[in-house]
Formats: structure tokens, sequence, C-alpha cells
């Protein structure tokens, strides 16, 4: 268990206030004021600005609570794998994007957690940035994740290179055409992923890249779960901006139409992400492989 003080600083750091961080740790407020600064003496340095009815962390306060919280999850997950080992259980913690979530990343998981029953596999699916964030605390053993740029303190495998397209009904007028052009793309209303996700972004870059905008679009609904989208789109209540690697299923089962957009390169790689001190290549090597095969097997079934 983490010391007093350092409890304290962490609960200061989490709160924003020495009275709800003495009451979340059963403290007096003066306990809590006294942890911190035998901390800020410890340690040399000012870990929280001081204001009239508020306090901030500082630079040294931010890096002291972001190793604060690795040490706070690596003993948790300590504890854990020491109870494990007498169960003869290995836990692997996969963090996952929404987008990843609708594409055959969940079955590739399933498959190798059928393949290893001393395996037990927690998916938390989250956003790139947070995801990056729990990894660097090591509360992820790793993440799989599209078309964001890679942070230079973690390793990576290269999984699949995927593209968006435009998602619409069978019985969409244009779904007969061999592609969609943005000519076409401007009069129809769509439905799209929240602005401040990867899918979004890409296609956003894409059009300014051609010296087009968003704001050209008929964009009538932003949903941030890609199953609601599909759904949505396959009533013909709209078309959509999605990866392929997401609408595999139901293109192979005849469900819904996926065309290329004219003139738009919008590639996207998915990676597995890991730190570099991960100790098990083999769960890395065998992922990858599962993956390539089902995402193959996935591939001769798209017409």
């Amino acid at each position: 268990m983490i010391e007093r003080k350092v409890a304290s600083f962490l609960a200061v750091a989490e709160t924003m206030s020495f009275t709800k961080a003495a009451e979340r740790l059963n403290l007096t407020q003066p306990a809590v004021s006294q942890h911190i600064s035998q901390l800020e003496k410890e340690l040399g340095v000012t870990l929280f600005h001081r204001g009239k009815g508020a306090i901030r962390l500082t630079e040294a306060g931010e890096t002291v609570a972001r190793f604060v919280r690795r040490l706070n999850t690596l003993y948790s997950r300590l504890r854990t794998s020491l109870a494990d080992q007498d169960k003869g259980l290995t836990r692997l913690r996969v963090g996952i994007t929404h987008t990843a979530e609708s594409n055959i990343v969940a079955e590739v998981l399933a498959e190798y957690g059928n393949r290893n029953p001393s395996i037990v596999i927690t998916i938390v699916t989250d956003s790139i940035k947070n995801l990056y964030d729990r990894l660097d605390n090591y509360d992820l053993d790793m993440a799989i994740v599209e078309g964001a740029a890679m942070a230079p303190d973690f390793a990576f495998i290269l999984l699949d290179t995927d593209y968006l397209v435009c998602a619409m009904s069978n019985d969409h007028p244009l779904a007969k055409k061999p592609l969609m052009s943005l000519g076409d793309l401007i009069h129809e209303r769509m439905i799209l992923r929240r602005s401040e996700s990867a899918t979004v972004n890409l296609f956003v870059s894409s059009l300014e890249s051609i010296n087009r905008s968003i704001d050209e679009f008929n964009v009538i609904l932003e949903v941030d779960n890609i199953a609601t989208i599909k759904d949505l789109v396959r009533k013909n209540l709209g078309i959509s901006i999605l990866p392929k690697s997401t609408c595999m299923d139901e293109v192979s089962k005849g469900k819904m139409t996926i065309l290329p957009i004219e003139n738009m390169s919008m590639v996207r790689e998915t990676r597995i992400v890991y730190q570099k001190d991960f100790q098990h290549p083999g769960v890395l090597q065998e992922l990858t492989g599962l993956y390539s095969k089902i995402s193959g097997r996935r591939n001769r079934l798209i017409p």
C-alpha cells in the first residue's frame, strides 16, 4: 500500500480539495495538509498552487501525480497477480477504441481466450488519449488502436491497414454505383461519429487536403456508437463515413453497401500498442496471427 502522505496527495490531486480529500480518507483536513507539506519537503518541490478558493497542481505536481497513479495501479495489479498465481490464472487487460469494438478485434480476443483458458481477458473501451494514459499508468497491458500518431514511449505492431468508405442502405439510390463522388455525397443526409473521433478527424483532414470543408455537407446526426450508426444506415435514415473493417460483417451478409469515395485517400492503420517492457511476446505473436487469419476469412466473404 502507498504511504499515507502519498495517498493524501493523490486524493487532493483527484478532488482538488483538501476538505474532500480528508473526507475520502477519513482524516482531518489539518492531517491531509500536514501530509502534503511533508511530501513537498521530502521531494523538494511545491505540489499545488494555492489560491483563494481554488487549488491546482504545479508542473512538478503533475509529474508526481502521474508516477503515483502508476505506482498505485502497479501495487493493485501486483496483489491481483499474486492471488491469481494460486489459481493458475493470468489476467490480460486490453484497451480498444470504440471503432475497434465494432470490427474483428473483439472476435480475435475472444478466440484467443478460447484457445488459452488460463488467461482472463478484460476489454476496456475508451478514447485513444485515455487508452494511452492508461497504458502509461500500467492500467492496461496493451491497446489496439487505429489511425493515431504513435507515442514514442510505447512499442507497437502493425496489425492491418484500413480505409474509410461511404456506408449506406442496400435500398439507397446510389448503392448500385461503383464509387461515391463528393458531388453525390454533398446532397446526402450524413450520420457521423462525434467530431473528436479519429474517424471524423481523418475524413475532415482528407477534405481539407483537397480544399474542401466538412461544413459543405449535411450532417444531421453525430453518434458515438458505431453499432447505432450502422443500424440507422441500414434503415436508410442517412449515410455514413466509416472504416471498412467495421462494416465487413454487414456487407458479407448482404445487409449494407459500402462504396469508396472518389479522389479521397483515407487510409488508417490498426496497431497493437504496448509498453516496451511487456514480458509476453508469445501473446503478441498469437494475437497477430489470429487477427490475420480472421481478417483473411472475412475478406474472402466480401463480394
